[in-house]
């Protein structure tokens, strides 16, 4: 399959259905969907979006966690030229409404009710079967354009304005060519889903799988020792997990015990992925590892072939086949070979930009003397001398815990609200269990009294799971530069010396 052949995902699920119709597409649970059930609820479901009105370009927002009714209902989408907008359920209810009126969508399919200003269906079997009731067996024809938005996902955090990163159907049809030329995602492959399926992360890997004719496995809430049973039981081949994931399953005290031997190779990104993480699961879990590193915005990826180069652990590889990555000053002009700068990258991966926020995707561009296009990343790196390329630190203030993003500034947001809340500054610690977590530093007003953990319960009500606290420390003032900027490293060198007292 070559690369650059435009793949239109759900005609290859079309295919797979009338090649081998009895071949199972989906597993969830005790419940499994073979490729023609599967491509025929999924004509019902692009059928039912023709009936309620839904026009190529127009979207609809999901908002659950995997299951075998969100693939179909993403799929469906897709077939009837409807984008998804993929939302994050443990966002709060008024993120939530927030981010379905921002995507445009017509209606929202969510697991859980909530208030919203468009037609709501629960996104399980019988709002399926609800939504689809009076629709045709098959839609209308649709020819699809490979500029139109696959989907948008919402990484922003649940506070505040969301960024909708709108990413092409020619930016996912990249990575169906890519996956099937070298990563082995045959029909006879068997990938066993762990993260979100709302997530760029897990879509990296559940795209390609599905689009060439291979079996999915979806797992619900993530538990180290059932996803190890499970990997068992399916004879998994593939998977797509993050650092802390990783971690917890290498931490398993009978890992051993578990027949692991027919994976051929395993994927990780989103987070930081220690060296000697890499190692262990390299020693210890049969087949190789791939660790990506990129952005949900896309531009630059690079990979690396971990256990092809077990002495490049330290790095997060090269850079991808017909990708550009370079490293730039703060003036925008690119370094020297072997320094440091910030990492832009340019590819036939890129979003086509923030939905509606024209500033913000200026922002995300940097171009080269000849006009090309990157996307920054605000992270620092340095390319060793055989093209290695090694993550020194991050210039924007983002958090990554869990493989979930979190915006610094969004909490600080909700945190000056609080009555007893002078100022604030919210830095990402290390953390043994999810590679960074939240800690707020606050400067309480003059005679207020508060304790940390009220604080931390009352952000807790205000925000989503995944933006929680895990530390409050109270502070008389902020460390700031001469032009008043707040110096975030000192608070992380601060905090790591309370912990070490």
């Amino acid at each position: 399959m070559h690369p650059n052949t435009l793949h239109i995902v759900p005609d290859m699920i079309r295919a797979h259905a009338a090649a081998n119709p009895e071949k199972i597409a989906l597993i969830e649970g005790k419940n499994r969907l073979n490729y023609a059930d599967f491509d025929r609820q999924i004509n019902r479901i692009a059928a039912a979006l023709q009936l309620a009105g839904l026009k190529p370009k127009d979207c609809i927002a999901l908002c659950g966690l995997n299951s075998i009714s969100y693939a179909v209902l993403f799929m469906g989408a897709l077939r009837a030229g409807v984008t998804p907008a993929l939302i994050a359920p443990s966002s709060t209810p008024q993120a939530i409404k927030a981010m379905t009126n921002d995507s445009g969508a017509k209606i929202l399919f969510i697991d859980n009710k909530t208030t919203a200003d468009v037609p709501t269906f629960s996104l399980d079997t019988e709002g399926i079967k609800t939504f689809t009731r009076d629709a045709p067996k098959a839609p209308g024809p649709v020819v699809i354009n490979p500029k139109w938005a696959f989907n948008i996902i919402y990484s922003s955090g649940t506070t505040g304005a969301p960024k909708g990163i709108v990413q092409s159907v020619e930016m996912r049809s990249g990575h169906v060519g890519r996956a099937g030329v070298g990563f082995g995602y045959t029909p006879e492959a068997v990938t066993l889903i762990a993260t979100p399926l709302y997530s760029n992360t897990t879509l990296v890997s559940f795209i390609p799988a599905i689009a060439l004719g291979g079996t999915i496995v979806l797992m619900g809430k993530f538990n180290a020792e059932t996803y190890l049973s499970l990997a068992a039981e399916h004879k998994a081949t593939h998977t797509m997990l993050v650092p802390v994931q990783y971690k917890r399953i290498m931490d398993v005290p009978n890992f051993n015990d578990y027949d692991l031997s027919n994976f051929l190779v395993k994927f990780c990104t989103s987070a930081p992925f220690s060296a000697a993480l890499k190692a262990d699961i390299l020693k210890r879990w049969p087949g190789g590892l791939v660790e990506f590193y990129g952005m949900t915005e896309g531009g630059g990826t690079c990979i690396l072939v971990a256990h092809q180069h077990p002495d490049k652990l330290k790095t997060v590889g090269v850079p991808a086949e017909g990708h550009d990555i370079r490293l730039i000053d703060d003036d925008g002009h690119e370094v020297a070979h072997g320094k440091m700068g910030e990492i832009v990258g340019a590819s036939e991966a890129m979003m086509e930009g923030y939905k509606d926020l024209p500033e913000k995707t200026r922002e995300a561009e940097w171009f080269d003397p000849s006009g090309k296009r990157f996307i920054r990343t605000g992270d620092i790196g340095c390319f060793d001398k055989d093209g290695f390329l090694t993550l020194m630190d991050r210039k924007k203030d983002m958090i990554i815990s869990g493989g979930f993003n979190i915006y610094p500034s969004d909490l600080e947001a909700e945190l000056i609200k609080h009555t007893a809340v002078a100022d604030v500054a919210v830095v990402g610690v290390p953390s043994e269990d999810w590679g960074e977590t939240p800690v707020a530093f606050i400067v309480l007003q003059t005679g207020a009294v508060a304790n940390p953990g009220a604080i931390k319960n009352w952000l807790a009500k205000r925000v989503g799971k995944t933006q929680r606290l895990h530390d409050i420390v109270f502070t008389p003032e902020l460390p700031r530069s001469a032009i008043g900027k707040i110096l975030k490293r000192d608070l992380r060198d601060i905090y790591a010396e309370i912990q070490h007292s």
